[in-house]
């Protein structure tokens, strides 16, 4: 049996989410149909808007359901810059990270290469950035600050509600990619006060492809795909009935658990990081007051990919701190944006864990780890 342990990367669907997914896709009816097959069909998809809804604090209409995390970002960074420019007839000014998700580097750069002025705060050695760090920031034709609130790949977690109250104070809207906090971390998009924030279901033990973005009332946010009138049309397109029920259906339990689900992933990350400081040279690149879902680790000296392989003939799945794009390493922009070399950075992994990962899982997928950086080193 593998041991499963890239969980930041996907959440496996949980058997409610599935049995849900299941009873809803035996509906026929399109959600938009005003005949009873279509409204037993809209019946679930807004059961499911309405459980995700109850989970973040939020009124159901503020959020609009969607494919997830990338759609989302590219939503509101593009979105937000169509606002900009159709009133103001220029380019502004956005304020983001240098490690955010793609999701939001790439329309940022897109941005950029058509006009815009793009500030990359500089983070800490943890991945850190400051409200006075934003509030310098910030200049009269700032349309919109993106800031993730938990990183994927290192787990740094922001104070999103002190930065959004400086962005507030300056009139600018505040976006922040949430995709990792759901059942992890404690979610409240009301005492954060952002202006926009996006989730992926496939991060909580709900379907792939399946998202939501929440938009705060009286926020202004353009559709960027054009068709009809669903979701306000805000997003047209008939929606994943199915996969929005299923998607409320996991959240809830996610939810309800993410206390006792934050105190077990703390006790598997500390049990792992006890378990390889062994190994020669290794060093840990995740914040202690970081989520406890990630551990992201460097073994200088070994080959990432050579690890990776090695950790899946030993029966672990992991990943590497970078992305992998044709077989070729190429080093993580998050870890060389808060200081590792190149070749520190490709020889890093990520092990994130789940609800589900037991105390011997982590323990034997220590030892594995143990035993592929020897294979990897030689």
């Amino acid at each position: 049996m593998m041991i499963y342990l890239d969980y930041a990367a996907t959440h496996p669907l949980t058997p409610a989410a599935l049995a849900a997914y299941a009873e809803a896709a035996a509906l026929p009816g399109n959600p938009a149909s005003v005949h009873a097959a279509g409204q037993a069909a809209r019946e679930k998809l807004e059961e499911g808007r309405a459980r995700m809804a109850a989970a973040f604090d939020v009124d159901p209409r503020t959020l609009t359901l969607n494919s997830g995390g990338t759609e989302g970002d590219n939503h509101v960074l593009l979105g937000a810059a169509q606002a900009w420019q159709e009133r103001h007839g220029s380019p502004g000014h956005l304020v983001t990270t240098p490690t955010e998700h793609s999701a939001v580097l790439a329309p940022a750069r897109h941005l950029a290469a058509h006009g815009w002025d793009v500030t990359w705060l500089e983070p800490d050695s943890a991945g850190h950035y400051s409200p006075e760090q934003l509030g310098a920031a910030l200049r009269d034709d700032t349309a919109l600050v993106s800031i993730h609130h938990a990183n994927n790949e290192i787990g740094t977690v922001q104070p999103t509600a002190a930065l959004a109250a400086v962005a507030a104070a300056r009139g600018v809207p505040y976006h922040t990619d949430a995709v990792q906090a759901p059942g992890v971390l404690p979610v409240n998009l009301a005492e954060w006060g952002v202006t926009y924030a996006t989730f992926s279901a496939h991060k909580w033990g709900g379907p792939r492809g399946v998202g939501a973005l929440y938009v705060q009332r009286g926020a202004e946010l353009p559709p960027v795909t054009l068709g009809g009138g669903q979701e306000g049309g805000l997003r047209p397109g008939t929606q994943n009935t199915a996969g929005a029920y299923a998607a409320g259906v996991a959240l809830t339990e996610a939810a309800e658990a993410q206390p006792a689900t934050f105190a077990h992933l703390r006790d598997l990350q500390t049990a792992f990081m006890d378990a390889v400081r062994e190994i020669p040279g290794l060093t840990f690149n995740h914040p202690a007051d970081g989520s406890p879902k990630v551990v992201s680790l460097t073994i200088p000296g070994a080959d990432g990919e050579a690890l990776l392989m090695n950790l899946d003939m030993l029966g672990v799945s992991a990943s590497a701190g970078s992305a992998c794009s044709a077989g070729t390493m190429q080093a993580s922009h998050v870890l060389t944006a808060i200081g590792l070399t190149e070749a520190d950075a490709r020889a890093s992994l990520r092990f994130s864990f789940g609800a589900a990962t037991t105390r011997g899982e982590v323990q034997q997928a220590a030892a594995a780890l143990r035993q592929a950086a020897e294979w990897s080193r030689g």
